[in-house]
């Protein structure tokens, strides 16, 4: 598995109404995709950062993955995906390292990208996400 760069990090809020307006008022900058992927219960806020993006997290149900982590974590880094040339090969490369996986396969997530989760129990407490078009 090659890691290219940090596709982008993953921050939990509340509200996307009320997020967006720091980091384009107080950072200064843009939001510029708002979407939401209904299968894993969150809607999404894009920001670019040099090559990196920010993506803002909003749980549309509090017994989704998101709503869950607010309730028990609150706010903040909800996890760091790394962009790789193949989700599926690097899935199958950590879990023959011993890492316990979240996604087995790859799955679509937001920006019609491939993702594949590998659990925090695993990455150090780190929820990692692997990343590829």
């Amino acid at each position: 598995m090659k890691i290219s760069h940090i596709e982008h990090i993953g921050i939990a809020v509340k509200s996307l109404d009320e997020a967006i307006p720091y980091y384009e008022g107080v950072l200064g900058m843009k939001c510029y995709s708002v979407e939401e992927v209904a299968d894993q219960k969150v809607k999404t806020a894009f920001f670019k950062v040099g090559d990196t993006k920010i993506e803002l997290l909003e749980s549309t149900d509090p017994e989704g993955p998101i709503g869950k982590f607010i309730e028990k974590k609150g706010q903040g880094i909800h996890h760091l995906a790394f962009a790789v040339d193949n989700v599926d090969a690097a899935l199958e490369e950590v879990a023959e390292k011993g890492v316990t996986l979240i996604d087995k396969t790859s799955r679509k997530g937001a920006e019609g990208l491939n993702i594949g989760f590998l659990h925090p129990k695993a990455t150090l407490g780190v929820l990692t996400e692997l990343c590829a078009e």
